[in-house]
């Protein structure tokens, strides 16, 4: 299966090389690393790896316990292959999806993002749920008031969002994790620029417009 591994550990030489040896001899397949941030010393790293199914997830963060001052911050599974350049793929199939753009954004972005489920809403209350990908509620927690620009917070449940305008279609976006760390401000960066170019296409207006009448801002 494969799982994203957040570890935090020294930002200096030797120090990526010992987690990865550690993995390696635990039988954990790095297949790709991202470098979060860095400063004050300290780096923040996503790895991508494959780990045996049989295996449980515990024992990952077990074997790095010996590792000076590594810290892992989160383990959860994951369904967005690397190295593709996902977010290509992804933009190209909305430009050419007609009528389902808005679905197709959403239904992508828990894969892109390692997250369990996105909703759109439309930003009046009572809220009206214009679409939402399979493993997410019936009860879309959408957040009382519409922040200004897409944000991360924890809920109170533990569920990791971010949440996002979509202004020219008066919606609202979510993205949910249930498992793992907290969404890092390097992923809202992520999702803002996707956001970004989602709004420009020219045909997204209209189609949600057909499909949703009354939820595009007049």
């Amino acid at each position: 299966m494969l799982l994203r591994l957040r570890i935090t550990l020294p930002d200096r030489p030797g120090s990526l090389g010992q987690v990865t040896r550690v993995l390696g001899v635990a039988g954990a397949d790095i297949i790709q690393l991202v470098v979060l941030e860095r400063g004050e010393g300290r780096a923040v790293d996503d790895l991508t790896v494959f780990w045996p199914d049989s295996a449980p997830r515990e024992a990952l963060a077990q074997c790095l316990e010996g590792v000076s001052d590594v810290t892992v911050e989160g383990i959860w599974g994951t369904r967005e292959a690397p190295g593709t350049y996902p977010e290509l793929e992804i933009l190209k199939y909305i430009t050419t999806a007609g009528d389902r753009a808005l679905a197709t954004l959403i239904d992508s972005m828990p894969v892109l993002f390692s997250a369990d489920w996105a909703a759109a809403g439309t930003e009046k209350v009572p809220r009206t749920v214009v679409h939402s990908s399979w493993r997410a509620p019936s009860e879309v927690p959408f957040p009382s008031i519409t922040p200004p620009r897409p944000e991360a917070h924890t809920l109170p449940s533990g569920l990791h969002i971010i949440a996002a305008p979509l202004p020219p279609l008066a919606l609202t976006f979510l993205l949910a994790r249930t498992e793992g760390p907290p969404f890092h401000r390097n992923e809202v960066h992520r999702l803002t620029r996707i956001l970004e170019i989602f709004l420009t296409l020219p045909a997204v207006e209209r189609s949600v417009a057909r499909n949703f009448p009354g939820s595009v801002a007049g």
